[in-house]
């Protein structure tokens, strides 16, 4: 298992930016997928975005493409969650997660979990 804690969550402007970061502790980071969900209030938790083990793979809700960027440092046991022109329809929980042996893709086996991080974007 790995230990995931998310940061770096906020509030900012519809049109704003934040980056959200994800600090890995445990077995192997590189030999985790990553993924980022997220829940709104009412609603079931998504997908946002994946990476493979390397970072050479990323997958994107379509809700977040073109606005969001996944990305990880190896060296670091960090993957990151570049959002911008966020959005009102962004707010939500959002949370990290790890697959082993993943592909980088929404239908990845996510096991491990990080407590989620909460965005709300004011209009």
């Amino acid at each position: 298992q790995v230990r995931l804690v998310e940061s770096g969550g906020g509030l900012v402007q519809a049109g704003g930016s934040l980056r959200l970061s994800c600090a890995a502790s445990g077995r192997a980071f590189s030999s985790y997928a990553m993924g980022w969900f997220r829940q709104a209030p009412g609603k079931e938790r998504e997908f946002v975005a994946a990476l493979n083990l390397n970072g050479a793979r990323t997958s994107y809700a379509e809700t977040v493409k073109g606005r969001f960027t996944i990305s990880r440092d190896n060296a670091k046991n960090t993957v990151y969650l570049q959002m911008n022109s966020l959005k009102p329809e962004d707010t939500a929980v959002y949370y990290c997660a790890a697959a082993l042996y993943g592909l980088g893709y929404e239908g990845d086996r996510f096991g491990s979990w990080g407590q989620g991080t909460q965005v709300t974007v004011s209009s």
